[in-house]
């Protein structure tokens, strides 16, 4: 596997805050077309890793490489053909849902349409609702919107389903598996072992800002000697389960 082969290359990353080490040396290769995912419990460097894979954060040291660009120097490509949804949005509320798809297509050259968009998330009923009155599950199916417009090659998606009830987990997870058929990268980040297990070819375990494990689902299971990710965790990283969710 050569890096020509993939979409997200992070190679030995270090970040720091103060005097608390947020990631301390952590390398990932993802490969085109894959859903990977990254699960630990909070702290464990998750979000920091993946803000410096989108470019919106610097690395003390260590380099990142999105198909093949440096998303701290090739910005304006890089937003181009990488969608990125986090935890917390930052969004002009007294936009509606519409208006705010609207103004993300302006910034591409080939938008998803607005109205097919707002239905994949499953908004339709809110289109013309302000983002101020949506609800927690519903402003994070926006910002997942917001991710998907401008027909990324890859996407990052962090707690993709934070806050949604069962009916619409189940329908951002058809909106993952159609993205991996149509040969779109995902980055996972995620607390839910069976979100986790479901989704993902390969899955990286982070602890205390580094790689404690990465393997398949299944790879990561046969290695600990277990039946099921959640006592693979437990086996491989020595914490329980329920820290993580």
């Amino acid at each position: 596997m050569t890096s020509h082969d993939l979409a997200i290359e992070a190679i030995d990353l270090h970040k720091r805050y103060g005097s608390t080490t947020a990631v301390a040396g952590i390398s990932l290769g993802v490969h085109r077309g894959e859903v990977f995912g990254i699960l630990g419990t909070n702290g464990a460097g998750k979000t920091t890793t993946v803000e410096m894979i989108a470019g919106l954060r610097r690395p003390d040291a260590g380099q990142v490489r999105v198909l093949g660009l440096d998303p701290a120097v090739d910005r304006g490509e890089v937003r181009q053909v990488l969608g990125v949804q986090l935890q917390s949005s930052a969004l002009h509320g007294s936009l509606t849902v519409t208006e705010l798809v609207g103004l993300y297509s302006s910034l591409y050259p080939r938008p998803v349409p607005t109205g097919e968009l707002i239905k994949q998330v499953g908004l339709t009923e809110q289109a013309t609702t302000r983002f101020e009155k949506l609800s927690g599950g519903q402003q994070q199916r926006l910002s997942i919107a917001l991710a998907l417009v401008g027909r990324p090659r890859v996407v990052i998606l962090d707690e993709l389903t934070t806050g949604l009830d069962p009916r619409a987990r189940r329908e951002m997870w058809r909106t993952i598996e159609n993205l991996r058929a149509g040969g779109v990268t995902v980055l996972l980040v995620s607390h839910a072992m069976e979100e986790v297990e479901a989704l993902c070819d390969r899955v990286a375990l982070f602890v205390a800002g580094q790689v404690e494990a990465l393997d398949t689902p299944q790879g990561l299971t046969d290695r600990a000697g277990v039946s099921s990710l959640d006592e693979a965790f437990v086996a491989l990283t020595g914490q329980e389960p329920e820290e993580v969710r």
